[in-house]
């Protein structure tokens, strides 16, 4: 649990709202909700609060990847152009010998590097893509450089969201639908995460409980919501709760009880090493190993930073999300602080 004085911690760090929560023996034990959505207002944080994700959203993919291949849809291990077909990876010489995969992708060793300056959030005088085919062609504000593979696939370890941006167009490829209406069908609904959406535009009623982003200086970030148009990358808005439920459902594949259909054996081959990398799972990374294997997710962008820990093996985690742009690694800031808590409580 947490031991430190959390609202003092938010003043010094300049933190404008937080929620976060605790799980022990496979359930939620503790939820903590402090400060305001919004700068200058009295709308408090609140169970219902939403934040911006950001690169938690993997996690989210992941589990979605991980329903698909249980259900045959997905191989980790094939060629991702056997079923890629409004785009395709560019073949090249790095791909003479070695192919892009699902599983290559999910642990961000397929040879593909985001382009410079790509990836931002989407803003007001910004159209968004057309489609995920727009942005991996080059033809989006958000990436205006064709992607494609830039070294042989598993020689390096380069974060992508590139790859995510992949996986999300083949997932949409094989199901036939949008990666949105496929998400809310298979976990969203499943899992009754009713907080949780991959909404581009923000409503007036959505206002109440969606949390705003600001800078590390207190500001109010421009247009208050920085919105990713690039759902299975970092277009995830949540709550703790909901992430909570994802996470337990995680745990509980794990022991062989999934509630949509994970087996045991997928559920522990997405947190073994990668590639050689101790440090990276499929979609997750990782410390520690065997039963004592520590999971972890973590989302920074535009006015929001937030984290994911957890011991699948132990039934233990913990979930905490901000409003606010620390300006420097979760881990040297209030979110560390809290995680350094939360480990001297394990």
């Amino acid at each position: 649990m947490s031991n430190i004085n959390i609202e003092e911690r938010m003043k010094h760090y300049r933190v404008q709202g937080l929620s976060l929560l605790f799980i022990e023996n496979g359930q939620i034990s503790k939820i903590e909700h402090h400060g305001t959505l919004k700068a200058g207002t009295h709308h408090q944080v609140d169970e219902h609060s939403v934040f911006n994700a950001c690169s938690i959203s993997k996690f989210l993919t992941s589990m979605l990847v991980m329903k698909l291949v249980e259900q045959g849809y997905l191989n980790l291990d094939e060629d991702v152009n056997e079923k890629l077909k409004a785009w395709k990876v560019p073949e090249n010489p790095f791909t003479k010998h070695k192919k892009v995969t699902l599983r290559n992708l999910l642990c961000h060793q397929s040879g593909i590097i985001d382009p410079a300056d790509s990836f931002s959030p989407l803003h007001a005088l910004q159209a968004k893509p057309s489609s995920i085919v727009d942005l991996l062609n080059g033809k989006s504000p958000y990436c205006q450089s064709r992607i494609e593979v830039s070294n042989e696939p598993w020689h390096k370890f380069h974060y992508s969201d590139a790859g995510f941006c992949i996986i999300q167009q083949l997932i949409e490829d094989v199901m036939k639908q949008s990666f949105d209406a496929i998400m809310d069908e298979l976990i969203f609904k499943s899992l009754n995460m009713a907080n949780s959406t991959f909404s581009t535009s923000i409503t007036k009623s959505q206002e109440k409980i969606f949390a705003c982003g600001h800078h590390q200086n207190g500001e109010l970030v421009t247009g208050n919501y920085p919105i990713y148009p690039y759902s299975a990358a970092s277009g995830l808005w949540t709550s703790p709760t909901d992430l909570a439920k994802l996470l337990l459902e995680f745990m509980n594949a794990i022991k062989g009880s999934s509630k949509i259909g994970i087996s045991a054996k997928l559920a522990k081959a997405f947190i073994q090493p990668q590639g050689g990398k101790a440090w990276t799972g499929l979609g997750l990374f990782l410390d520690g190993s065997e039963h004592e294997v520590e999971i972890s997710s973590l989302g920074w962008g535009v006015g929001f930073q937030c984290m994911l820990v957890a011991y699948p093996y132990l039934e233990k985690g913990f979930i905490v999300m901000t409003n606010t742009d620390l300006g420097v690694h979760q881990m040297k800031g209030i979110i560390g602080d809290l995680y350094k808590s939360f480990m001297s409580c394990t």
